[in-house]
This record gives structure tokens, sequence and C-alpha cells, in this order.
């Protein structure tokens, strides 16, 4: 039984209600609902972008593919966001989800080539070169000038065993940006299987002297310097400084995955197998990892 006070409440409501008459009482049952117009909806979505974009930038992955999914809920035709979102998944190791993403994206847009560049890149870093090659090369049909999609398409023509295309690609991009030390290096990787040591001498020189502290083609300058008689002085003393930067460099493994060739890493064995450094390379040894999230010029 409910208490007394109860029914003299419950009469009150009712009163009220005839009171005020059938009208009042259907509007306050229909509460007013704002629906944003669409030039609001864009200029949110484009605000959460904008924010996705700023925690790319400071390595917040997860988070900015969660900001980028907002972004393509609220505006599902604009491929930008797409490939705002593919890309904040592949930073956040979702690479299935970046790859459907990222066709979305490319049914948007089926010309744009940041997106045909972007599917190489996945394709390369899912072990897949032929197909890399394939889409980069249409991508550069649209832009012709993009130094990553050609330093790319190198690293596939690379992995396919295919030394001058690879070369071809690498000075196409150190060609349309002057400090790719990168593209430089990885032509040294090139020259030197091909048996031109000079050259890939002199492509390493260069890399330094952009990126003075870059690992690999430092050790790599190493490995071919210790080779001449005259110059294992300053061989030695570069491969310590090499493998203090970046001790990852002692693993024939990780050389390996950064495309070095069987020839160079042949040579990178016998220098770190001299006894005047191996200090230098047993202190490697306990800091390597094995991992590439580091320097990754090889295959950036």
């Amino acid at each position: 039984m409910a208490p007394r006070w109860f029914n003299s409440l419950a009469a009150a409501p009712l009163a009220l209600a005839l009171a005020i008459g059938p009208a009042a009482s259907a509007q306050a049952l229909v509460p007013y609902v704002y629906v944003p117009r669409a030039q609001e909806l864009e200029a949110a979505g484009l605000g959460i972008a904008q924010a996705a974009t700023r925690l790319l930038r400071l390595g917040q992955a997860d988070d900015a593919a969660r900001l980028a999914g907002l972004t393509v809920q609220l505006l599902p035709n604009d491929p930008r966001g797409w490939v705002l979102l593919a890309e904040a998944q592949l930073r956040s190791n979702q690479i299935k989800s970046a790859g459907q993403s990222l066709a979305r994206a490319k049914e948007l847009d089926p010309r744009n080539p940041g997106i045909w560049f972007a599917e190489g890149s996945l394709a390369l870093r899912d072990g897949q070169p032929g197909q890399a090659v394939g889409l980069l090369e249409t991508g550069l049909r649209f832009d012709s000038k993009n130094p990553g999609a050609h330093f790319d398409l190198g690293n596939a023509h690379l992995l396919l065993n295919n030394p001058q295309a690879a070369l071809g690609s690498f000075d196409r991009a150190s060609g349309l940006r002057k400090d790719f030390w990168e593209a430089i290096n990885n032509q040294g990787l090139v020259l030197y299987e091909l048996g031109r040591n000079d050259d890939a001498i002199r492509r390493w020189r260069r890399a330094l002297e952009i990126n003075p502290k870059a690992a690999e083609p430092m050790l790599a300058l190493a490995a071919a310097l210790h080779t001449r008689p005259g110059d294992q002085k300053e061989a030695l003393e570069m491969a310590s400084q090499a493998l203090a930067i970046e001790p990852n460099y002692v693993l024939d493994a990780y050389q390996k995955e950064q495309l070095w060739g069987p020839r160079l890493r042949s040579s990178t064995r016998v220098l770190l197998d001299n006894p005047a450094i191996k200090a230098a390379t047993d202190r490697a040894n306990a800091n390597a990892t094995g991992s590439s999230d580091g320097e990754d010029s090889g295959e950036e």
C-alpha cells in the first residue's frame, strides 16, 4: 500500500494537465531534437580530422585511428578521411583494416596518386613486392614526381631481384629530393652487389654528408673500406661508431631485413670478426633487439 500522501500528489499532475489542455500535454511529450545541417557536419568532421592528424604527428596512432573513424562516419564520401584513417590504422598495426580503408578511398577517388602509393607501401610491408610494383607504377602515372613512391618502387624491385630497375628508382628518388639520404644509401646497396665498390663508397659518403649519424651507410661504408688495406683504421672506427648508434646492425638477419645483399653482408661479417672491435661488437650483441622500429632506411 502506498503512503497516504501519494494519492494527493498523484492527483496534482492530472488536474494540471486538464487545466492546461491537450495541446500543452502533447507538447511536453515530444522533446525538440536539433538536427545539424550538412555544413555543420562537414565542419565537425574536418575539425576531428585535424585533431587526428595532430595525434598522428605526436605518435598517438591508436587515438588518431579512433578520431579518424569518427571523421569517416561524419564524412563517408570524402576520400581524405579514409586515407587518414588508413594511415592511422597502418601506424597502429591494423594492417587488414588499413587495406579496407584504402580500398574505400580508391572507390571514391580512383585517380588520387596518394591512395595508390599508400596501397603500394602496404603491399610492400605485407611482403608482396610484385603487387607493390603495379600499385606504385599506377600511382606514378598520376604523379611522377613523388620521391617516396620512387623509393618504395626501388625497394620492391630490390626484393624482386631487379637491381638495375631498383637503381633507376633510387636515382629518381634522390634526384627529386636532394637530401633523400635513404635513397642515396640504397643506391650504394645496389652498386655494391653489382661489384661497383667505388661508386657504392661515394654514395655512402654522400649519405653521411647529409646525415652524419645514420648508422646504415656508416656501417656499410666501413665494410666496403675494410676490404681496402689503406682504409682499415677508418673502417674500424666507423664500424664501432655505427654499432653504438644502432646495435641491431650487428645481426645478419637485421641487415637482410634492411635489404642488404649477400655480398655486403659477407664483407660486414669479415669486418665484425676483426678482434680490434670485439668490445664494440660484444656491446652491440648485448643491446641488439632485432627490431626494425628504429632506423628503417632500407624499407622506408
